[in-house]
């Protein structure tokens, strides 16, 4: 992959990683680079191993898994509040990603302690992405 391609893939990722909350679309974000939506998909998986929209998710779990240990916000609240339209799509996408479901994961309390570095909650708390999450856990 040449230099110029990584920077467009890089730019659309960093569109993703601020705008996560936000409607985003494969064509919208193939727009905002100026290249086809299936030349997007085809380069974003190959310079970082899934497609956009994979990667999306990914990030919108991230930030659902904060906001649920938080505990303030109902999962339909957090759904919304990460840019997921629907609840089903939602908690399919957390278990597949985190190995259980959103209430599941907020009942179980947050695996973060006060005081730990951020580093190291970042660490634990990240989900796995594309769907190992029932293989990561697997002894």
């Amino acid at each position: 992959m040449d230099l110029e391609t990584l920077v467009l893939m890089r730019r659309v990722r960093d569109r993703i990683d601020r705008e996560y909350a936000r409607p985003l679309d494969l064509e919208s974000l193939a727009r905002g680079v100026h290249v086809s939506s299936g030349h997007l998909s085809r380069q974003f998986r190959r310079a970082y191993g899934e497609t956009p929209y994979q990667y999306l998710m990914t990030r919108r779990i991230e930030r659902a898994m904060t906001l649920l240990r938080r505990g303030d916000l109902t999962v339909t609240e957090v759904s919304l509040a990460v840019g997921c339209q629907s609840l089903g799509t939602f908690s399919t996408r957390f278990a597949e990603l985190v190995g259980v479901s959103p209430s599941a994961y907020r009942a179980a309390g947050a695996e973060v302690l006060p005081g730990m570095a951020p580093c190291i909650a970042r660490r634990i708390t990240r989900p796995v992405r594309n769907r190992e999450a029932g293989a990561a856990t697997a002894p």
